[in-house]
């Protein structure tokens, strides 16, 4: 029994930790005045659907292989879902076999933030909109060349515009 009460606590203290981000939750989100582009939440939930605004302002995850961007293979740009700004290209796409959009470098450095995600315990970067604070998704050091990233994205924090693969 109390092997049983101890491992019961160790887990929930484990969960409360970890703050609801383990296996696809969300954390809210406390840094929504640092960005150029800055809504209240009741302003986002107007404007996203409930799995942008969950993925986009609580930083929640997708599942895998749900996104019809996932295997999108037209050229294009990819925008920011929440304020529309361009963030990756089609060129820069490639199939990760993950289950999510994967881009090996974003449009410019300047368009995307990073910061240390402790969510899993361990630590990952994750990837922003550098304009509204959107959260994209994370970048890992197992990419293909050149840059030996990816940029694993949820497709529902995008929008994707067919045509040029280059910002103006």
């Amino acid at each position: 029994m109390m092997r049983r009460n101890f491992l019961l606590s160790t887990a929930a203290l484990a969960a409360t930790a970890i703050g609801g981000g383990l296996f696809f939750g969300s954390r809210a989100k406390s840094r929504e005045a640092e960005f150029p582009v800055s809504l209240t939440p009741e302003e986002w939930r107007a404007k996203l659907t409930q799995e942008q605004f969950a993925v986009l302002r609580e930083e929640s995850t997708e599942r895998p292989f749900t996104s019809p961007l996932n295997d999108n293979k037209r050229a294009g740009l990819y925008a920011c879902a929440g304020c529309d700004t361009p963030v990756y290209s089609s060129a820069a796409k490639y199939d990760s076999g993950t289950g999510w959009p994967s881009f090996w470098e974003p449009l410019s450095a300047s368009v995307i933030g990073t910061r240390t995600d402790y969510a899993l315990i361990y630590p990952r970067t994750e990837v922003h909109c550098a304009t509204c604070g959107g959260h994209f998704g994370h970048i890992f050091d197992d990419g293909p060349p050149p840059t030996g990233k990816r940029h694993c994205l949820n497709g529902v924090a995008l929008a994707f515009k067919p045509g040029a693969t280059t910002a103006s």
